[in-house]
């Protein structure tokens, strides 16, 4: 077995959060897609099997971007952003200071 030393391999924390956002992506897009098919469908032929369905997949798909949308929220947090160079739970803890300063005055 050899080992590439070309392309660093990213953690597998890293690997599943990321496959993850492109997830999000899908699911967000399936549901958009359901909810206009489910909306078309309500509106041409209102109490068919096909609008019942396309209603299940809507939910189905908003269901697990709720759920992928939901776990990245709780992983964000610890991660720090490249758009926020001191992380998240620095900027609060600094604007939560600021604020406490302010108000004993």
């Amino acid at each position: 077995m050899t080992v590439d030393t070309d392309t660093p391999g990213r953690p597998s924390a890293e690997r599943a959060e990321h496959g993850l956002r492109r997830m999000r992506v899908f699911y967000a897009t399936g549901t958009a897609l359901w909810a206009a098919s489910a909306a078309w469908t309500a509106w041409t032929h209102p109490g068919s099997r096909q609008m019942w369905v396309a209603l299940l997949l809507l939910i189905v798909f908003g269901g697990l971007l709720g759920v992928t949308s939901r776990f990245l929220a709780a992983v964000a947090p610890g991660r720090r952003s490249s758009k926020t160079p001191y992380g998240r739970l620095v900027g609060a803890t600094v604007r939560r200071a600021a604020m406490g300063a302010m108000s004993s005055r």
